[in-house]
């Protein structure tokens, strides 16, 4: 495989995208018409490995430094007027890319970015470059690690703009010369980066496998800048508007929410390690003694049934297919890929698939995807598609059955965040789902602290009972507990410490 040299980096132009994968689009609250582009300066292009990283410097006095992870088309024979059924013939290699830049200064020059985005080493490519007449364009994987976590994992699969429609769309209006290199847009994922830390990107196809085409990991390490700006230019401001841009979300960022209406339910920390601390068994006996017994998700088998699971329900509606309906609901960024790219960190990702079991209702890459976003579990009552890879998770999956069929034989993903049925009973969203070996309950938030406090009691009742049981006594009368047992264990529990 070639890698990137200097003739690759005397590049005539650079071109990037602003919006071009739907999880940024919904990230960003919109999805445009028509792509728009920006120019970088040649004098941008760095590369790296991860044997020899590049170095960029976060200017002084800037805090926000942030990093795209992309892919970048290198031109190989000049395009002027092409269509798209030609455009990918123009392109020679693909490679990957990290399109940096400082929020700091993007109020400095009206959206041209030249000032934000053209710093020296601001536009890291390689370090391998693929050939693109051996790749097809719509199933290349990007992604990028921060300090070494995996923070963007996507495909081009469903692109707002392809390939080959930007090559074409610039050249209605430009010439694109041989050299030129075109970064495409970035995922969802990305953030910020401050000194000592190292971002790295890879593209690769998509298959798994020995027969994968990769560009290696592009590395760059980030510096601190020590040369003052200028007092007669524009210099470093930071806003919590821009803040929130550069890290993808005011939480991420460390800022408060903003005032408005209910968010719904919060999980104390308190709360939820007190759930974690009793097993469903006993919070169904606790529910059924309040009336409650229709509040288990029934059915299912979960791919980590050691772990124990504690989180907030987010929830995911199929309906049955129908062609017509699956051509304006299925593809693009549908209701399954919305759930899946707004699930946050602790949350129980729910999917109503009404007991369907002939198709697969999510597959590796999107649970993946809820993995990396922090999902504490994702839960379907049908199937679920690339089991191994699935299974071989750290995040659980509860799932009906395995099955290799893509959810368009039998599901259309309708919609989220609603009431839906799964497993035999209804969830909304913000109920607590609490799941371990024994099966999984939907907790109304209204109940759930009080409901902990009693699980918390009985199982230290039972930790007594056993202790009577293995020292010989029969459970007639003691399980459950008379008065006299009562007033036995109120002796004993007297005599323990507490926790």
């Amino acid at each position: 495989m070639d890698q990137v040299n200097e003739d690759t980096l005397a590049a005539r132009k650079v071109i990037a995208v602003h919006i071009n994968y739907p999880s940024r689009a919904a990230q960003r609250g919109r999805t445009p018409a028509q792509p728009s582009y920006f120019l970088k300066p040649s004098s941008s292009l760095a590369t790296g490995s991860a044997q020899a990283p590049s170095v960029v410097e976060r200017p002084a006095g800037c805090e926000l430094l942030g990093y795209e992870g992309e892919i970048a088309l290198v031109i190989g024979k000049p395009a002027r007027r092409v269509g798209i059924e030609d455009a990918w013939s123009h392109v020679a290699w693909v490679t990957a890319s990290n399109d940096l830049g400082v929020y700091d200064l993007r109020y400095a020059d009206k959206g041209s970015n030249l000032r934000s985005k053209g710093g020296d080493g601001f536009t890291p490519i390689g370090p391998g470059l693929i050939a693109a007449d051996a790749v097809d364009p719509a199933a290349l994987r990007l992604r990028t690690w921060h300090n070494g976590n995996l923070v963007q994992d996507d495909t081009t699969e469903d692109l707002l703009f392809p390939f080959a429609r930007l090559v074409a769309d610039l050249s209605q209006l430009l010439t694109l010369e041989e050299g030129d290199i075109i970064l495409t847009g970035t995922p969802a994922g990305a953030s910020v980066a401050k000194p000592g830390d190292v971002v790295e990107v890879e593209v690769s196809t998509a298959e798994n496998g020995t027969g994968a085409l990769s560009t290696g990991r592009l590395a760059t390490r980030v510096e601190e800048g020590t040369t003052a700006f200028a007092d007669f230019g524009a210099l470093p401001q930071a806003d919590d508007m821009q803040r929130e841009e550069a890290y993808g979300s005011r939480e991420a960022a460390g800022l408060a929410p903003v005032a408005g209406p209910a968010v719904g339910h919060v999980l104390a920390p308190e709360l939820k390690a007190k759930l974690e601390s009793v097993c469903t068994a006993t919070l169904s006996s606790q529910l059924r003694k309040r009336g409650l017994n229709n509040v288990s998700i029934d059915g299912l088998t979960s791919t980590r049934p050691e772990k124990r699971i504690v989180g907030l329900a987010r929830t995911l509606r199929y309906v049955p297919n129908r062609e017509d309906l699956f051509k304006t609901h299925g593809g693009g960024f549908n209701a399954q890929k919305k759930a899946i790219d707004s699930v946050n960190e602790g949350e129980v990702l729910v999917m109503e698939a009404r007991g369907e079991k002939g198709t697969g209702t999510i597959g590796d890459i999107l649970a993946l995807r809820a993995q990396v976003r922090g999902a504490a579990a994702i839960i379907t009552d049908g199937g679920v598609r690339d089991f191994s890879a699935v299974a071989a998770m750290d995040m659980p999956t509860y799932y009906a059955n395995p099955h290799p069929a893509v959810l368009g034989r039998r599901h259309i993903p309708w919609d989220t965040d609603i009431t839906i049925a799964c497993g035999g009973t209804t969830v909304q969203p913000g109920d607590i789902i609490v799941a371990d070996s024994d099966g999984i309950l939907v907790i109304p938030p209204a109940l759930a602290e009080e409901l902990a406090d009693d699980s918390i009691a009985q199982e230290r009742e039972e930790v007594f009972i056993a202790e009577m049981v293995q020292q010989g006594n029969s459970v007639d009368g003691l399980y459950p507990m008379n008065a006299e047992w009562q007033n036995r264990y109120a002796e004993w529990e007297a005599g323990k410490p507490n926790g």
